[in-house]
Parts: C-alpha cells; structure tokens; sequence
C-alpha cells in the first residue's frame, strides 16, 4: 500500500506592496501606492511585482530581465535593503506590509527605475576588461588554479548596483567610485594575466578612491552573490601600497 500522500501547497497569504512611485510627466514628488495581493510564501519578490504589473496596474515601471540572479537588473530597495527582487521570497520578509523603492544613491527615472549612467561612468574609470601588450599565445593566456583563487570571488559580480546603493561613502559623495567599480578594479589588478596593474592602481589611489571606503560591510551584507567586498577591497588597498598583487 503506498503511503506517498500528495504535499498541501503551502496556503496563500495576503500581503501589501507599498510600492514608491514616481512618474516625472506628472509627480513633482514620489507617491506611496498600495497594491493588495495573495501570495505564496514562496514566491518571489518579482514575481509578486509582475502579476501586480500584468494584473492590476500596467503603468508601474521597474527593470527585470533573467529572473535568476544572472543578470542583475531587478536590484531595487526592498524593506529598506538593497536586494534583487528576484532572488528576494515572500516568506523571507517580516510583516504582512512590504515596501518597495528604487535603489538609495541614485537618480530615480520613473518609479523603481533608476539612472545607472554614473555607476557606468565610475565602472568604466577603472578599464574594468582584461587588457595585454604581450603577443597573443597560440591557445589561450593560462592560469593556476591558485592564481585563479585569487580573484574567484571578486569574479562572480553581476553589477546589480546593490552593493553601492547599500555604501554610506556612496550616499554621501558620489564622485567616490564605488564598492562595485573599487571590486572590478581588483579583479583585474589581481589577474594574473593582465598587464594594466599600474594604470588601475593610479586610478583607484586617490581621494574619491579606495581610501574612502571604511569598511562599513553594508556591500558584503547586500551582495546577492555572496561576495567578500570587504575583503577584496582589503587586498586592492595592499596592492595600492606595495604597488603590486601581494
């Protein structure tokens, strides 16, 4: 006799999304608007917003796009921390209110999109791309296993902005490049195949560089990827002073 009794979906709940809305043709302030909808514990975040955009107003506007933490598009202020909507579950959320706002730090476009031009900018000042002068080897440039160690974690960033959107520094000042750009400059300047370590170095040694970076751990906290920034930028602050990978 098979005792393989079907498993009860889990029972729904009711949940309010208090979305920040702002539409630039016709709010001079942002707005708090409400949407009531029933969930399963386990759904996720985004996928509360899509059914709440498909179902019950068209207009809200927000950056999605692979649905699974790849990407990072969805990054967006949920219950007052930098997350990826789509990596974010219902359940894992305290309260039956939850809050929804564009990314802290930067310029809000229209509602939950914001203007990620100067985190580019910030991104780009640091040549964050493998760059060589030597002659191009007849496969491919190899590394060890342990020179790849070295930068494993720093390579998994996806640039969702969390992490800067997360950074006091940033809140404050935002001429400082940045816990994402500062963690792409030490990928690179921790590879052991590429040749631009100097240039990179002078880039970040400066006042609006890695010195202005505290050690706070809000990027590390926020990190969907679960990535030591505290620690990688630790290791580009050596590199500044030894003026080379330790």
């Amino acid at each position: 006799m098979s005792t393989n009794a079907p498993v009860a979906a889990p029972a729904k709940v009711v949940k309010t999304f208090r979305v920040l809305r702002f539409d630039p043709a016709k709010d001079k302030a942002p707005r708090w608007h409400e949407f009531k909808l029933p969930c399963d514990p386990m759904e996720r975040v985004l996928t509360a917003l899509n059914r709440i955009k498909w179902e019950q107003d068209g207009s809200m506007t927000y950056r999605r796009s692979c649905g699974h933490a790849v990407c990072g598009s969805c990054g967006m202020t949920i219950q007052g921390a930098s997350r990826l909507a789509c990596k974010t579950l219902v359940k894992d959320i305290e309260g039956d209110v939850i809050e929804v706002q564009p990314l802290k730090g930067f310029p809000v476009i229209k509602d939950l999109v914001v203007d990620m031009e100067h985190f580019y900018h910030n991104l780009r000042s640091v040549q964050p791309y493998l760059i060589t002068s030597s002659p191009k080897p007849v496969k491919e440039r190899r590394q060890s296993p342990e020179q790849f160690d070295l930068i494993d974690d720093a390579s998994k960033c996806i640039l969702c902005g969390c992490c800067t959107s997360s950074c006091p520094s940033f809140w404050k000042n935002d001429s400082y490049l940045g816990p994402a750009a500062l963690l792409k400059a030490w990928r690179f300047i921790g590879d052991s195949r590429d040749e631009a370590k100097s240039e990179r170095i002078d880039a970040v040694n400066g006042r609006n560089g890695v010195w202005r970076c505290h050690t706070i751990f809000n990027c590390k906290e926020a990190c969907p990827k679960e990535i030591d920034i505290p620690a990688a930028l630790s290791q580009l602050k050596r590199a500044v002073v030894f003026g080379s990978v330790a």
